[in-house]
């Protein structure tokens, strides 16, 4: 078995537009296609032996055991390594539980096996090693899945957002709050555009810079408290031995040492009762740092209490990572049998986390006088750690409700003192129930960036919803920080009606962000070049901070290779599906091309629209599996499909009568003659006409957008190089002219033709190309095609040749040619910028010669060199 490819689909996509998070693997199965599982033997019971939790994978039969069901019946080995990629991450603790394999449409035995993942890189570490895997059941050879499984879990707690983050990124998904994950740590964009809010672990784009200093900054915290009548433990800064001795002499013991910007409880030494003690904690802080703080220990308990916006949210007391001896066993004995608890796991994955020996437990049994091998007396409390992190196998117990009411002043005082609005207070102190200030206590530290994971999985208590307040404080009640987001797809004419769309908004008054085949555009400003339709381009726009409203061109490209980059959008249009690409990335019939552009309607809000086009039967049909409105288009007001739906109601655009009109159930509203559009060149330009439709009634769905908005961007949006490069481009020369257009396919080669056979030249000639990653009879279309519309034909290949030879590729074209009208003057000039050089040189008074563009930019640069030429002669 080999893989021969692993693609991340990160959002909505062919296989699932609800399971957004797919691994789709491409393997070839070669000989195993031959061998189902059962015709393997032993194969079922050694799988069934290395995974017994695979009783509850149900499969198609729909109960418990059902996928050993399918093993003894028999199935190919893609579907078994689909169960076991899903399996691993399971038992590596990511459950998840989608997949679906099918066959790749190629030579037997390759096949798509798509699965889902929590984490991208633990994702696909399961894909290789399921294959691994199931080759090893099928050869009878001993596998040992505990380094897998191991390696897993690190890949997930070195990936994963923290607990911390991802409860603030949880509670936003579930308002409905889009987020975009910006690093591979936890810098996390919620919302898009202008309406964006930004969180670092639980450090919010709200929260004050020098706040966070001051918080860093422990002896400046103290003064400040202090200075506030707050109690704080006595103590002072030193850099030195001789500092230390002046604290000892000065404040005795026990003491507390710890670095004065340090965090987590980094170089932190408590409860020093003698100097050589106090030396040594001297040197763990200054790892960190020149000045120390040497403070008065505070005997008592570890309080967090965790305040948001300035209000009090709740407290938990927290316990160090510990044993309590029971006079029989040694301490690593109690340490093992403390981790065989089902709630302590690895790193993250659980409420508690496994508790591990390191230096600073071997050092602080050293100072009690035990080793590991020691059996402390019955009852006694081991401390293994300094802090009572629950990273390192802490504990905690909510006493939210216990915490008295002038604790719960003080703490919203202290946040507003420091200047937190997410805020992490540590007190030491004999309880909560009464006042710190009375019952001998002390604020240790204030926390910028507190971690919510005890408040959030308490070890005991009741779990609080911490996330919940801070997403109250950045997005309050009824904002979604979203902003208007028009997908559109299609064969032909998505990027003009992307940038007709958009320029109407702009004319409205929208900061709009557009994606095309030729580039992004921050209001009209190129910031990226190339083809932009897929979702690295998109998720550009969702981040600008400047944009109020995106109109994002989705290509199938982008659909296939990663998903849509957003969950959902307020308007989806289709423009149509046509024989493109057909053949390409698993895609062999124009039904299932359909089906890649049904993916971007299906995230249609529910209140949001479809626009599909009327008179494209696939498009038209996408209808019947969506959730959200549906409106219509038609270069035909009498189309029954319009007719039908604008009876009962329905929205739509239509070509009547010179117009372009807005059908609200019966009622019409004429937004502005065909001929009066510079797009559509006098109504010249059918299919212009027939792009402006979608872009009217998109527009029109927006209130804020008037229909004075709609005209006046009509008016304005001029064809040419600058708003539509590459689209009906003109270039007049003395005696000749030129028209480029991006026509890759034969449907946008008959619109073009069907264009140019309007116009007034006495001859027209087509400079024409094929695709080579097309189907033979898709190139050789183009041939045809040409043959009907032009009077003479120049041949030139593309630069990307893409799998075939400029040879294949021209004897196609000739081939579609000569069974038109084999007697029409064809040359063949194979490097396209030779061939304009040839036209420049051997002009045709008053032709036409119209070019199908490639590599746009290219093209264009070359026409205008030969412009430039020109005026310079």
């Amino acid at each position: 078995m080999k893989i021969l490819e692993i693609k991340v689909l990160r959002g909505p996509n062919y296989w699932s537009v609800r399971r957004t998070k797919l691994i789709q693997m491409k393997l070839d199965l070669e000989e195993m296609e031959q061998r189902p599982t059962n015709s393997i033997d032993g194969f079922r019971e050694r799988l069934e032996k290395m995974f017994p939790t695979m009783i509850e994978h149900r499969c198609s039969v729909g109960e418990r055991g059902g996928f050993f069901q399918r093993v003894e019946e028999g199935t190919w080995m893609g579907h078994v390594i689909e169960h076991i990629a899903l399996e691993l991450q399971t038992l590596a603790g990511m459950d998840v539980g989608f997949g679906r394999t099918r066959s790749a449409n190629e030579k037997e035995g390759v096949y798509y096996v798509c699965f889902t993942y929590m984490e991208e890189d633990a994702g696909i570490y399961a894909a290789k090693a399921s294959v691994r895997i199931a080759q090893a059941l099928t050869d009878n050879v001993p596998y040992d899945l505990t380094e897998d499984i191991q390696q897993l879990r690190e890949i997930r707690e070195d990936t994963r957002l923290g607990p911390s983050t991802g409860c603030i990124v949880d509670e936003a998904a579930k308002r409905n709050i889009p987020y975009i994950r910006l690093n591979k740590q936890s810098l996390v964009q919620l919302g898009y555009g202008v309406h964006q809010k930004r969180i670092r672990a639980t450090i919010a784009s709200t929260t004050s810079n020098i706040a966070v200093d001051i918080a860093c900054d422990k002896e400046e915290t103290k003064m400040l408290l202090e200075a506030a009548e707050i109690p704080v433990p006595r103590g002072t800064v030193i850099r030195t031995e001789v500092g230390l001795d002046e604290a000892i002499e000065k404040f005795g013991y026990p003491l507390v040492i710890k670095p004065i910007d340090g965090n987590h409880g980094k170089g932190n030494t408590t409860n020093i009762i003698n100097r050589e003690q106090a030396v040594k904690a001297l040197e763990a802080a200054k790892q960190y740092g020149r000045s120390v703080i040497v403070e008065r220990f505070i005997t008592g308990f570890d309080f967090r209490v965790l305040v948001i916006n300035h209000k009090f949210i709740c407290a938990a007391l927290r316990t160090p990572a510990s044993v309590i001896g029971d006079g029989v066993h040694n301490i690593q004995w109690l340490i093992d049998e403390t981790n065989k608890d089902p709630r302590r796991g690895y790193g993250h994955e659980k409420v508690l986390t496994q508790i591990t020996v390191d230096h600073s437990t071997m050092k602080m049994l050293e100072e009690k006088g035990y080793t590991l091998e020691t059996i402390p007396p019955k009852d006694e409390l081991v401390l293994l750690k300094t802090t009572a992190n629950l990273s390192t196998g802490g504990t905690s117990t909510d006493v939210t409700d216990e915490v008295h009411p002038a604790n719960v002043f003080m703490c919203e005082r202290i946040s507003k003192i420091i200047g937190l609005d997410i805020c992490g207070i540590d007190i030491m102190a004999t309880d909560l129930r009464t006042p710190v200030s009375e019952n001998g206590g002390a604020i240790l530290e204030v926390n910028a960036a507190p971690g919510f994971r005890m408040h959030i999985e308490p070890s005991v208590g009741l779990p609080r919803n911490v996330a919940e307040p801070v997403v109250d404080m950045l997005f309050p009640k009824g904002s979604e920080g979203r902003i208007p987001i028009i997908a559109i797809t299609g064969t032909n004419g998505k990027t003009t009606t992307t940038r007709l769309t958009a320029h109407i908004a702009k004319s409205a008054g929208k900061k709009v962000g557009y994606t095309t085949s030729d580039g992004v555009y921050i209001q009209n400003q190129l910031m990226m070049k190339g083809d932009c339709t897929g979702p690295v381009s998109s998720t550009f726009v969702l981040k600008d901070p400047t944009v109020d409203f995106a109109v994002l061109e989705c290509a199938r490209g982008g659909i296939l290779k990663n998903g849509l980059a957003f969950q959902n959008c307020d308007v989806a249009v289709v423009t149509n599906v046509a024989a493109d690409h057909i053949g390409l990335g698993g895609i062999n019939t124009v039904e299932q091309m359909a089906k890649v552009k049904a993916v971007v309607p299906e995230t249609v809000f529910p209140h949001g629209y479809a626009i599909l086009n009327a008179e494209d039967d696939l498009v038209y049909n996408i209808r019947e599996g969506l959730k959200c409105n549906i409106a219509l288009f038609s270069m035909d007001e009498n189309n029954p499909r319009i007719k039908e739906h604008c009876a009962k109601g329905g929205l739509a655009t239509v070509y009547e009568n010179g117009f372009i009109s807005i059908m609200k159930g019966t009622w019409k509203i004429r937004v502005m003659a065909a001929k009066d559009i510079p797009l559509t060149y006098e109504a010249k330009a059918v299919h212009n006409i027939a792009n402006c439709l979608p872009a009217v009634l998109a527009t029109y769905l927006y209130r804020d957008i008037s229909i004075e908005d709609i005209r006046q961007g009509l008016q304005t949006f001029m064809p040419g190089e600058s708003l539509t490069p590459g689209r009906l481009n003109f270039f007049h020369f003395k005696h000749i002219t030129f028209l480029a257009d991006f026509a890759h396919n034969p449907h946008g080669l008959k619109l073009l033709g069907d264009f140019v056979s309007k116009l007034d030249y006495p001859k027209k000639i087509g400079v024409i190309s094929g695709t080579g990653d097309r189907r033979d009879e898709d190139i050789m279309e183009l041939g045809e095609i040409s043959a009907q519309y032009f009077d003479e034909i120049i041949i030139r290949c593309d630069k990307n040749l893409r799998g075939r030879t400029a040879d294949e590729i021209i004897a196609l074209l000739q081939q579609g040619i000569n069974k038109i009208n084999p007697n029409i003057p064809t040359m063949v000039i194979a490097n396209e910028n030779e061939a304009l050089e040839y036209i420049y040189a051997h002009q045709q008074h008053g032709a036409l010669y119209t070019i199908m563009c490639d590599v746009v930019a290219g093209a264009l640069d070359k026409i205008k060199e030969l412009k430039a030429r020109e005026e310079g002669n």
